[in-house]
């Protein structure tokens, strides 16, 4: 019996990326990007304020612009692998990477009492962490049908609660059964809802970890 296709929702270049790897791992995948990310003007503060930088998505290294040289001289606190390699290839110092979410990567840096956090625009602020927007993910227009017609039958991979919701709206009322959903973490399956085939929870945030989950549940008869 051949794998099932995979669906992936996330932004560009990141869809790319994540198709890769479902295709290297034998399953066929098609990108359909719920949202398109793009850059916020803004304003560094002075980086004496701060320890340090968080970061919890690539996007933010990635669509920061020249305004990010005034604080490259601050380390980074990166949420993910992912980040921090977009973070190095911007020119910053990394000083921690977490593997769980941005409060874990707090907590488990206590030594920059003052954080940074270069975020994007929908986000969970954090107390006591000082958020400016770089970035902001649009929602892109896309028909009900073809969110139908490519999600039956397929294990859709969900990034974001954000994605989790939007999809959720865009099927409509679509019979549930016969979809699978790899979700990004256990809020974001949960935004999901109930009624799926199966639901693979990453045991990490990390596309590599969603993406080991969607292959799972693509080849599980």
């Amino acid at each position: 019996m051949p794998p099932r296709r995979a669906l992936v929702l996330r932004p560009a270049p990141g869809a790319a990326r994540t198709c890769a790897a479902l295709a290297a791992a034998g399953v066929e995948a098609h990108a359909l990007p719920l949202f398109e990310t793009r850059a916020v003007a803004w304003t560094p503060p002075d980086p004496a304020r701060f320890d340090a930088l968080l970061l919890t998505s690539a996007n933010a290294p990635r669509h920061a612009g020249a305004a990010l040289r005034a604080l490259s001289t601050l380390p980074v606190v990166a949420v993910g692998a992912a980040t921090a390699a977009a973070a190095t290839k911007a020119g910053l110092r990394i000083a921690h990477v977490g593997t769980g979410n941005a409060r874990d990567a707090v907590a488990e840096a206590p030594q920059f009492a003052r954080l940074l956090h270069l975020a994007g625009r929908d986000r969970i602020d954090l107390p006591g962490v000082t958020a400016i927007t770089v970035y902001a993910s649009e929602a892109r227009p896309v028909a009900g049908d073809a969110l139908e017609t490519a999600s039956s039958g397929a294990v859709v991979l969900l990034h974001s609660v954000r994605a989790a919701t939007h999809f959720v709206a865009g099927i409509g009322h679509m019979p549930r059964s016969g979809t699978r959903i790899a979700a990004l973490s256990a809020a974001v399956a949960a935004a999901a809802g109930d009624g799926w085939g199966a639901v693979g929870i990453a045991p990490e945030p990390s596309d590599a970890a969603l993406v080991a989950v969607a292959v799972r549940l693509a080849i599980d008869p």
